[in-house]
């Protein structure tokens, strides 16, 4: 690398595969942390993929940091301890001079002192790292993965949101936001809630699907007792659904409703509204793909 990249943790999931292509498009060189090297094979073309494990030793740590001077940290679903798997790779960058670290936090995070995001802030701020929050409403991109199977193949949105309002933002916007973070001064020591410019009721949201995707969506306003039994009957562990509890009782006091134009602020263009990220993703809820997967498992 002639310059030094961003070092992109998650690079393969939802928000940081678009914090990867859009940086790419921003010109910055980007190291983006692999698991495996079918991971690998997943990134765009321009992206270093480089071995990286959570927890790992200091060494670990600053090898997987190496000629990169910005970070993008997120926090995998699957850990709770951020204070032994997040907290030293903060620590590594602070001390190898990283002069700026994005984290990928939560929208109402400094008003949640339970969750993992207030924890890594908090330490974001204590050890007086040069830190940019982005504290995001909920993905519309859950309709796409969570609750794919739901709209797929029983026509239905099964969430326990009530009446309850929400501003869904487009991961891809955030991606867009993080590049443009990394890319100007002025966002050192700053939080930025993020959320899309609509606040829609998931009724209107089964709407827009209906008349996108061009068959019947209805919105099946479970209650949280049916809606956690589900999820037990799932196979889902523990954590998973005490989290799925207290996400959908902060929705039902509709914290997560109020739209922004923080996006628009930013990026100079405004936030992707659902019926386009609708119509970018309708394949994913079409039936003949389900067909065609059920027919490659009897095969």
């Amino acid at each position: 690398m002639d310059h030094p990249a961003v070092f992109v943790t998650g690079a393969t999931g939802i928000v940081g595969s678009a914090v990867v292509e859009q940086l790419l498009a921003h010109g910055h060189p980007v190291v983006a942390a692999i698991r495996s090297e079918s991971d690998a094979a997943r990134l765009p073309t321009g992206a270093i993929a480089r071995p990286f494990e959570f927890g790992g030793s200091d060494a670990d740590l600053d090898a997987a940091l190496d000629g990169c001077d910005r970070l993008f940290l997120m926090r995998p679903p699957a850990i709770e301890d951020v204070s032994t798997y997040l907290f030293p790779l903060i620590d590594a960058a602070n001390r190898r001079g990283i002069r700026q670290i994005v984290f990928l936090s939560l929208q109402g995070v400094q008003g949640n002192r339970r969750t993992p995001h207030f924890a890594v802030e908090r330490h974001l701020k204590t050890t007086d790292a040069p830190y940019t929050s982005l504290r995001p409403n909920f993905f519309m991109q859950n309709l796409s993965t969570t609750y794919r199977d739901d709209i797929r193949g029983h026509d239905e949105i099964y969430l326990p949101a009530g009446r309850a309002l929400t501003a869904l933002i487009d991961a891809r916007d955030i991606g867009r936001v993080a590049a443009v973070v990394f890319s100007e001064p002025g966002h050192l020591r700053k939080a930025y809630t993020l959320s899309g410019e609509q606040t829609l009721g998931y009724k209107k949201v089964a709407r827009i699907l209906s008349d996108v995707i061009g068959r019947s969506i209805r919105y099946a306003r479970p209650t949280e007792k049916e809606y956690l039994a589900r999820l037990a009957e799932q196979g889902r562990p523990a954590d998973y659904i005490d989290v799925q509890k207290m996400i959908y009782r902060v929705v039902r006091f509709n914290i997560s409703a109020i739209p922004n134009r923080t996006v628009r602020k930013l990026t100079g263009t405004p936030a992707t509204s659902f019926r386009q990220f609708a119509l970018d993703h309708r394949t994913v809820w079409e039936r003949q793909d389900l067909e065609r997967e059920t027919s490659a498992q009897d095969a």
